[in-house]
């Protein structure tokens, strides 16, 4: 058997792909504390601005298992530099949005960009590190703390953005990142090789288009009604859309999502749960930076760096005890404790009041939803690659991606609804804005628990520690 030799410059090329993780996580968080400055410029409704965060997370979960076989097909260096080009143009356009349209148009893109840079990156760390489980160890937790950072300079730059300078720089500084990013990659990212076979597009646009049709169903029901025609006929098309997408992997030689993947032990369970903490956490982050700013009458500034403590103890939660608490009680034990944290701080959350005080009433239910998170993301991740084949790395990644993203983009969208259910269209005061969002806080919170009792009945335990490869 030829000796596997470790690439010298892994390192250099992990710091780079954990800055790519950041710049991706930083698009979903910088935006939060702009949110309401965005809605009084552009005019975007309750419901309407949801879309700033949905155009987003449903281009990117829609097309992450397509990024995840172009990395594949044409290597994984390639495709991270494409997307890099798209996400940077699709910035600017953001950046230089006049309207509604355009700026959806943008995330949109930025979307398309991240799809085919998250599936890359995390390829590229699976094949620098998985000869040695140390390494991979400490590169996950690096690559965690990455997206913690950009959580936490999200919330902070968002605000500091939009209170000295103007909301489009939310967007536009984008460009200098990823300038620097694709100046860099020559230097440290080796030419990945590139495996035969065929794009399954007739895959990417069903998929796509059936996520699409439910999202879009889910948060026109506000204002459409749960069973009028319109709702009836997209929810009908995304069925129908999903039910020609899994026939046709089944009989396509080359599919988009071969379906024996989920054969893979806790894979298909992992997914599922992956999904629900973004069902989650996601309303749980929009709903606290409403709470803040139109309840609080916090400005955007005071808004961001009221949510810095939470992305910050995430960060060090994943960096510094992380990897020691999965190594010492094991993956499952950690995502339960850390989705019934997540799940107590939505408790308390659905109890904000309308006079709150952000040290007594905020600060201590975000810092427990944070150590929830901070729990259980990284074994989560674990679980939805357990047992994947090391060709099938690339696409095990872009299916964890797009059911994190989509589990948001879901779960958004009917919290969104929830909180809207009882003023509707009409002018809404702030004791109802606060109903409105305790109830999504609830909705969040069940969803939590739900995540908890199918990480307990469906995730087997220790499983995901022996599949790590090791070499």
């Amino acid at each position: 058997m030829q000796k596997f030799t470790p690439d010298p410059k892994r390192w250099a090329a992990l710091a780079l792909l954990c800055a790519a993780q950041f710049i991706v996580i930083l698009d979903t968080s910088i935006i939060g504390v702009a949110l309401p400055a965005i809605q009084a410029d552009l005019g975007f409704s309750a419901s309407g601005l949801s879309w700033i965060f949905n155009a987003y997370v449903i281009a990117f979960g829609g097309l992450l298992l397509l990024g995840g076989r172009l990395s594949d097909l044409f290597g994984a260096r390639r495709i991270f530099t494409t997307g890099f080009v798209i996400l940077t143009a699709a910035s600017l356009l953001a950046g230089l949005a006049t309207s509604q349209e355009i700026l959806l148009a943008g995330r949109a893109l930025q979307g398309i960009g991240a799809a085919l840079i998250a599936p890359s990156a995390l390829t590229i760390v699976m094949r620098l590190f998985g000869h040695n489980g140390a390494e991979l160890g400490k590169a996950f937790g690096f690559w965690g703390a990455a997206a913690a950072a950009g959580g936490s300079a999200g919330v902070f730059l968002g605000g500091v953005i939009t209170e000295w300078m103007a909301w489009e720089w939310t967007f536009l500084i984008n460009v200098p990142l990823g300038l620097i990013v694709l100046a860099a990659i020559p230097a440290v990212l080796r030419k990945s090789e590139r495996a035969r076979g065929k794009v399954d597009w007739f895959g990417a646009i069903t998929v796509t288009g059936a996520l699409v049709s439910l999202v879009y169903a889910i948060v026109t029901i506000e204002t459409a009604g749960l069973g009028s025609p319109l709702i009836l006929s997209l929810l009908g098309i995304s069925l129908a859309l999903f039910v020609i997408f899994l026939i046709a992997q089944r009989v396509r030689r080359e599919p988009l999502l071969p379906l024996g993947i989920f054969k893979a032990p806790n894979l298909a369970a992992g997914n599922l749960v992956m999904a629900l903490l973004g069902a989650a956490w996601i309303p749980l982050w929009f709903f606290l930076n409403l709470y803040l700013q139109q309840i609080l009458g916090l400005s955007a500034l005071a808004s961001g760096l009221a949510l810095l403590p939470m992305t910050v103890l995430i960060m060090i939660v994943m960096v510094g005890f992380s990897g020691k608490l999965i190594g010492r009680f094991g993956p499952k034990t950690n995502l339960i404790l850390g989705l019934l944290l997540m799940g107590a701080s939505l408790i308390l959350f659905a109890n904000l009041p309308l006079d709150g005080s952000f040290v007594i009433n905020v600060l201590p239910a975000s810092l427990l939803a944070a150590l929830g998170m901070a729990l259980a993301y990284i074994p989560a991740t674990m679980s939805g690659m357990a047992g994947a084949k090391p060709e099938e790395t690339g696409l095990a990644s872009g299916l964890i991606n797009t059911t994190y993203q989509i589990g948001s983009a879901i779960g958004l969208a009917v919290m969104v609804v929830i909180s809207t259910a009882g003023f509707g269209h009409g002018s809404a005061g702030p004791a109802e804005m606060l109903q409105g969002f305790q109830a999504a806080f609830q909705g969040a919170g069940v969803v939590a628990a739900v995540a908890a009792l199918a990480t307990l009945l469906l995730i087997r335990g220790g499983a995901v520690q022996r599949e790590v490869p090791v070499g």
